[in-house]
């Protein structure tokens, strides 16, 4: 029991950092409730266990050709600075009211998706530290405490999930709304710094 708890924890670890996800969830959070963060997590969760099952198979050296390095530093690009823009130019629109928002829930999710799919340090965070745990893993347990322990991890991301829309979605509740725009506009800037991180490096490696 210990060991799988340590394995969600993991989970927790991986996800927690501040970052695109991150970001995004707490500005759909404000903008649209809850369930709306939730599924860009789920989303992202979903990319994740993409790249777990992608690890699982020893399929890395193909992720590591520099074309496919390229495409996903450039097409991650787009999809974070196009989000950024978006929450930059609807943070002033936002209106704390209990109305159910117009946006369709699935393209909270599609983004949140796409967003960590696309996301190259997501990619090579789950090559080195899901590969080397499962490495580790599996020196010392059967392939069924293997898909026991990557259910833990798992379980951690979801879990992180929840509590950043729950906390995105308490924000839009207590707070007004000039602060809630506020903190929008820097969640859009944050995506769009990352965006320009991620091109900067997708340029790199064409001239490289």
């Amino acid at each position: 029991m210990s060991a799988f708890l340590s394995y969600v924890f993991l989970g927790l670890s991986l996800a927690a950092p501040i970052g695109p996800i991150n970001a995004a969830q707490l500005d759909k959070g404000i903008k649209s409730g809850f369930f709306y963060a939730w599924l860009v997590g789920v989303g992202a969760v979903v990319a994740d266990a993409i790249y777990m099952f992608i690890v699982y198979l020893g399929v890395v050296r193909f992720i590591n050709t520099p074309l496919v390095k390229t495409f996903l530093w450039l097409f991650g690009s787009f999809v974070l600075i196009y989000t950024g823009v978006e929450s930059l130019l609807n943070a002033g629109n936002i209106v704390i009211n209990n109305a159910r928002s117009k946006e369709s829930m699935l393209k909270s999710f599609v983004s949140g998706f796409f967003m960590s799919l696309l996301n190259p340090l997501s990619i090579l965070f789950w090559l080195g530290i899901y590969g080397s745990v499962l490495a580790e893993a599996a020196a010392a347990y059967d392939e069924r405490q293997l898909i026991v322990y990557s259910s833990a991890i798992f379980t951690g991301l979801l879990l992180w999930d929840v509590t950043m829309a729950a906390i995105a979605s308490t924000f839009r509740r207590y707070l007004t709304a000039r602060v809630l725009s506020v903190i929008s506009l820097l969640s859009g800037l944050s995506l769009v710094v990352f965006g320009v991180y991620f091109g900067f490096q997708g340029i790199k490696t064409i001239f490289l």
